[in-house]
C-alpha cells in the first residue's frame, strides 16, 4: 500500500508511512537500491526519500554503498521479531503448508513427539488417502510414521531406546517393522540422511517423507511431513519429486522459527 492508498484520518502518520513506504522499497530485486529507485518505489519526491534513507542509515537498520546506493541491513528483522514471537508453532508453519500443498497437490503436516506418539499440530489437507481421518490432535505410533521416525532419531540414544522400549511395536500392515534392533538401524539412516520415508507400514497405500523442523537453537521442534498414495509412483520417484519441495519448505520455516522462542 503506497502512502496514497491510506484513508486519511486525524491519527494518520504521514512521515510513518512513508517511512515504512521506503522499507518496503526493498523488496530483494534487486537487493541495493538508488535514490531514485526508491523515491519512484515509495512514490514520495526524492528529497523525503534520502531523509528517509540516511534516518534509517543512522539507526543501523540501513547502509549506503560506495556508489550512492541504499542496502537494508538485518536489523530491519527486529522489527518483526515482536510479532514472530507470540506467535505459536501451529500459526507459524500453516501459511507453508497451505502453499506446499496447493503446490505438490498432496496432504501436508506438522507433529511433535508425545511420549511414543506423534501428535499432529497443523495439517493442510489435499485430499483423503488414509481410512482414518486425519485432524490437529490426531494421534499414531511414532515407531511406524516418518514424522516419528525424523523425531525420535533426533533424540539423545538412550532417550530414543527409552522411547522404543516403552512403546507397543505393533503391526498394523504386513510391512510394519516391528523388530527394535532393525527400527534402531532405520534410525541410525535416518538421523545420517536427516530425512524418513515410511511405505505402507502404517496403512497400505500410504507412502509418507518427512524431514525436521529445527528452532532458533538447532534443535528439532517438530516434523514436516508430505502423504501420498503408493499408486503415484515408486519409491525413488516420490523422494526424488516430494523431497525437495519439502526441504524447501522447512528451511522457510525454521526461518521463521529462528524469530521466535517456539
Amino acid at each position: 500500500m503506497t502512502e496514497s492508498d491510506a484513508a486519511p484520518s486525524a491519527d494518520f502518520v504521514q512521515s510513518l508511512a512513508r517511512g515504512l513506504a521506503v522499507i518496503r522499497a526493498f523488496d530483494g530485486e534487486p537487493a541495493e537500491l538508488s535514490l531514485a529507485e526508491v523515491a519512484r518505489r515509495a512514490d514520495i519526491p526524492r528529497a523525503a526519500a534520502r531523509r528517509f534513507l540516511r534516518t534509517l542509515e543512522q539507526l543501523g537498520y540501513a547502509i549506503a554503498t560506495s556508489d550512492a546506493r541504499f542496502r537494508l541491513t538485518p536489523r530491519v528483522l527486529e522489527l518483526g521479531y515482536g510479532y514472530l514471537s507470540s506467535l505459536s508453532l501451529p500459526e507459524i508453519v500453516q501459511p507453508h503448508l497451505d502453499a506446499l500443498s496447493h503446490r505438490i497437490g498432496e496432504s501436508v503436516s506438522v507433529s511433535v513427539l508425545d511420549g511414543a506418539d506423534i501428535v499432529y499440530v497443523a495439517r493442510a489437507a489435499a485430499r483423503r488417502i488414509m481410512s482414518v481421518r486425519i485432524t490437529v490432535g490426531t494421534r499414531f505410533p511414532a515407531f511406524a510414521t516418518s514424522m516419528g521416525r525424523v523425531l525420535i532419531a533426533a533424540e539423545a540414544s538412550d532417550r530414543a531406546a527409552e522411547l522404543l522400549a516403552n512403546a507397543p511395536l505393533l503391526s498394523y500392515t504386513p510391512m510394519t517393522t516391528v523388530d527394535p534392533a532393525a527400527i534402531h538401524q532405520i534410525l541410525d539412516v535416518v538421523r545420517d540422511q536427516d530425512w524418513a520415508m515410511v511405505d505402507g507400514e502404517l496403512e497400505e497405500g500410504l507412502r509418507s517423507i518427512a524431514v525436521p523442523l529445527r528452532g532458533r537453537d538447532g534443535a528439532v521442534v517438530a516434523a514436516l511431513n508430505v502423504s501420498t498414495s503408493t499408486a503415484r509412483g515408486s519409491a525413488d520417484q516420490v523422494r526424488a519429486e516430494m523431497l525437495p519441495p519439502l526441504l524447501e519448505t522447512a528451511a522457510r520455516i525454521e526461518g521463521e522459527l529462528g524469530a521466535t522462542n517456539r
